[in-house]
């Protein structure tokens, strides 16, 4: 029997740039977090390739083809590939005014270029390119209906750019993105845009959250008096979560969460992204995982050919550790023994 091969195994970069800086700790370059993710190895095992944030200090978002060639050569080099891309949406929040939904699908379209250029350098065989409001929850909840329908005209617009770069949008369920803040917020969100090139992106540690109803209680799944040690109830609740999102999943982040709340720098409180060996984690994370890998009878989905490891706002200190990129590459290798598949693949090379 083979060893599975797919989903393939990625690094985030992002990491590196989320919730540093002046008023916390200092970016991580883009270059080390690449070092670092290729020199992971486990029994021989290495990641597979990275997810970009296409954000500052790490890019230029108007970077040139030459920028995005040296790019796609730096990151082959390394003999990693690269998948999802994170658009750089935040200037124009997707329910704001008509000149700042303009500057968000602007973001995307840039994104989206990007994305199709490295296509065709040969160095992204899969991947979407990650969205999320820009907008708080608060400021949602003033209007949530019509605010709803802003942020759903604003993604359509959105999904017909990417469409033309043959791209996929995947739509971040976090809690600190208003109209995409609770798991029925986020399905409604999605239902409203009715596009085909839209999807869900899933983080382990940021769903966790959804089944507490953080910014949004009466979507709370779990019971008010839920204690951690109920795993059944925990199973429960993850299954009604899964079963609602999964459908919807287009990309996958696989993540620990100690049932807390999040936040650095400038970034928003958010679920807490924790170590893969936190002993304070509340997830079985391979176990857990399987609920967004398999279907409600246990069978494979296949929806997206990477899975990444997320982890935001972890200390500087951890984040320049090599055994801390070990560990996470460990835990991603035991996902795909569990929830993975094999399948021939022809090695091409990248074309630069």
């Amino acid at each position: 029997m083979q060893e599975n091969n797919y989903p393939k195994l990625h690094n985030a970069t992002w990491p590196g740039i989320v919730g540093k800086g002046p008023d916390s700790e200092p970016v991580i370059p883009f270059d080390t977090m690449l070092e670092m993710t290729a020199a992971a190895e486990v029994n021989g095992i290495k990641f597979d390739g990275i997810d970009i944030g296409l954000l500052d200090p790490h890019f230029n978002i108007d970077m040139t083809d030459d920028d995005i060639k040296r790019l796609a050569e730096k990151v082959a080099s390394y003999n990693l590939t690269i998948g999802s891309l994170v658009a750089p949406i935040w200037g124009g929040p997707a329910m704001g005014s008509k000149e700042e939904r303009e500057m968000f699908v602007n973001m995307v379209r840039k994104a989206c270029n990007i994305g199709y250029k490295l296509r065709e350098l040969g160095v992204r065989p899969y991947g979407v390119v990650r969205i999320d409001s820009a907008s708080k929850p608060e400021s949602w909840a003033a209007d949530p209906a019509n605010n709803t329908k802003l942020i759903a005209d604003t993604f359509r617009q959105a999904c017909d750019v990417a469409a033309e770069y043959d791209e996929k949008l995947a739509a971040e369920g976090e809690i600190c993105w208003g109209g995409m803040h609770s798991w029925k917020t986020m399905i409604e969100t999605l239902e409203a845009v009715g596009r085909p090139n839209i999807g869900f992106q899933a983080d382990m540690s940021h769903t966790l959250l959804y089944l507490l109803g953080y910014n949004r209680p009466e979507d709370r799944i779990l019971p008010v008096d839920f204690e951690w040690g109920d795993r059944k109830a925990l199973d429960e609740a993850l299954r009604t979560l899964t079963n609602a999102l999964r459908p919807w999943t287009i990309d996958f982040h696989v993540a620990q969460n100690d049932g807390t709340v999040h936040g650095t720098g400038s970034h928003d409180k958010t679920g807490r992204h924790c170590l893969a060996t936190d002993p304070n984690g509340k997830l079985d994370i391979v176990h857990d995982a399987g609920y967004w890998l398999r279907d409600e009878n246990g069978e494979l989905t296949k929806a997206f050919k990477h899975i990444c490891w997320d982890g935001c706002m972890f200390p500087n200190e951890v984040m320049t550790q090599q055994k801390t990129w070990n560990d996470i590459l460990a835990t991603l290798i035991k996902v795909r023994h569990a929830h993975g598949w094999y399948q021939p693949e022809k090695k091409e090379e990248p074309v630069l």
